[in-house]
């Protein structure tokens, strides 16, 4: 049985239901990683979870927890422990950065002094130190971002929801934002859900991962688990009668599908000889036409999911 130290998320029986539609549906699963990739694809009901997460929309049925709180019968509480980047701008133009900050870091609950002292430390953490007077009516995309994480972490919350982090970015603003992340996570202590269009993003910073479709939760991955299984990825063609070819790879500890006549996807232990299958091929009198080695990837998995 799990704690509420140890689960970060907790969703049972979720749903919400906004007027006459029923945007998520009957979400059940339990997170506990430093790292959760929310995913899927445009109108598939991930703002309607950060939502409901925040607060903004209480459940139809069912309860979300966040630390083992109830979003909706503790929802005060709650938002004092989040952090949230939304993906859209949220700024008041004519003020500058520090004051901006400071201002929601005394929203989030901070004494003023200490809500100042917070505004300049973070400014200057994400990299806008030197602009933290400027308006932010004058800062660029990639500057609005950075601000926008910089109000998020302010208050000093266990966990921060990041949607969108890294949109507009050029390459070494997306890496210092990403490493600023990882940072978040391994050095502050911090829980983060990052929802993003960009696969690559959640696969080098996330845990784990929540495919959402048509507000159901289609599959769920433990990157971590899938990680230090260290499981390798087969695709193959063969020529010749195959008969019996799946089993013998199966005895040796491979799993085996059939992609199509002559056509093999195989998954193969970590303790697995390639010298096997050769061996296999040869005594089944199989000629092997093309042999593709790698890594499942996050992008396979997203894929996966949105066919099932």
């Amino acid at each position: 049985m799990s704690t509420p130290l140890d689960t970060v998320i907790q969703l049972d029986n979720l749903s919400v239901q906004l007027g006459s539609r029923l945007i998520l549906n009957k979400l059940q699963v339990e997170l506990k990683g430093r790292t959760i990739g929310l995913l899927g694809p445009n109108g598939a009901g991930k703002s309607t979870l950060i939502n409901t997460l925040l607060g903004f929309y209480a459940p139809s049925s069912g309860t979300a927890r966040v630390f083992g709180h109830d979003v909706h019968k503790e929802t005060r509480y709650i938002r004092s422990l989040i952090g949230y980047m939304p993906e859209n701008d949220s700024f008041i133009a004519d003020m500058n950065a520090v004051t901006f900050i400071r201002m929601m870091g005394e929203l989030s609950g901070l004494p003023p002094e200490t809500a100042l002292e917070r505004a300049h430390e973070c400014l200057f953490y994400v990299g806008l130190g030197e602009a933290r007077y400027r308006k932010l009516g004058t800062y660029s995309l990639g500057m609005k971002q950075l601000a926008k994480l910089a109000q998020a972490i302010v208050h000093g919350p266990k966990l921060v929801i990041l949607d969108e982090p890294t949109n507009g970015l050029d390459p070494p603003a997306r890496r210092r934002m990403l490493k600023m992340i990882r940072e978040m996570r391994d050095n502050a202590g911090m829980r983060i859900v990052l929802c993003s269009h960009l696969l690559r993003d959640v696969e080098d910073t996330c845990e784990e991962v929540i495919i959402l479709k048509g507000g159901t939760i289609v599959h769920y991955a433990d990157l971590e688990a899938e990680r230090s299984a260290n499981k390798r990825f087969v695709e193959l063609e063969t020529i010749g009668d195959d008969e019996g070819f799946a089993a013998a790879m199966e005895a040796l500890g491979a799993t085996c599908a059939m992609a199509g006549k002559g056509r093999w996807k195989m998954v193969l232990p970590a303790e697995f000889s390639f010298r096997e299958l050769f061996r296999v091929a040869t005594e089944k009198d199989l000629e092997l036409r093309r042999l593709n080695y790698r890594k499942d990837t996050l992008e396979d998995i997203f894929l996966k999911a949105m066919t099932q």
